[in-house]
């Protein structure tokens, strides 16, 4: 069955284009022009994946008010921000509201593809009958591997998808240096440099929020991170 991709962008061209290249690949594609359009469809039905600008017209930051509520309604759903809007603050606004990766209209349409199709075969792999151990324990670690939950100290620690399967990589081998390529690998993402790093911060802040001596995630300068097991 074909997947579902909303493309919620503001400029007709420019989203004609995306769903285009979409529908070429296979996929059934859904176009929204403004905020509230998008999210009376998303009322509902969600769809597989959704790409987001954040301005939306007049609507400043509607992308992010429309991922604020695509990730209260699915922990799971894979969403993408593909905004001209380049700083690291609307970086690091966007992945703090839950997007699993964060894009600028300077990447090329087969690069577009590639990531969402990983993002696929990543869902595809999860929902497969699993290979390994249930619970994950390192510590007061513990990983659901059935619902995809983290707990610590036997609190639950509110992570995304994305953010969950780099929690697992890193604990799965404490002490194992993972750098950033080996981390997109394991964790079955394909984003870049500046996303993994975004990611680790909201991770420790997740953490931390729940224990505030929290350092399990070390970082070693120049190759990458590792999980620390104390216990």
């Amino acid at each position: 069955m074909s997947k579902t991709i909303a493309i919620v962008e503001d400029e007709e061209a420019i989203r004609q284009n995306y769903a285009d290249a979409l529908s070429r690949q296979g996929y059934t594609v859904q176009q929204y022009a403004d905020r509230l359009t998008a999210m009376t469809a998303f009322e509902r039905q969600l769809p597989d994946l959704a790409l987001l600008d954040i301005g939306l017209k007049d609507d400043v930051d509607g992308g992010f008010e429309l991922c604020r509520n695509l990730r209260a309604r699915s922990p799971s759903l894979p969403i993408i921000f593909l905004t001209a809007r380049d700083s690291d603050l609307d970086t690091i606004s966007g992945l703090r509201l839950g997007a699993d990766d964060y894009l600028t209209k300077d990447i090329s349409l087969p690069n577009i593809c590639a990531r969402i199709s990983a993002f696929f075969r990543r869902m595809e792999i999860m929902n497969q009958p699993s290979q390994q151990e249930d619970v994950v324990k390192r510590g007061p670690l513990t990983l659901d591997m059935n619902r995809y939950e983290a707990y610590w100290h036997d609190q639950r620690v509110d992570l995304t998808l994305t953010e969950f399967w780099i929690v697992h990589t890193l604990a799965l081998r404490p002490g194992h240096v993972k750098n950033r390529d080996q981390l997109m690998s394991d964790a079955k993402i394909v984003v870049d440099d500046a996303t993994i790093t975004s990611h680790i911060k909201r991770i420790r802040n997740k953490f931390a929020r729940i224990d505030t001596q929290f350092d399990r995630i070390d970082t070693v300068y120049g190759m990458g991170y590792r999980w620390i097991d104390k216990d």
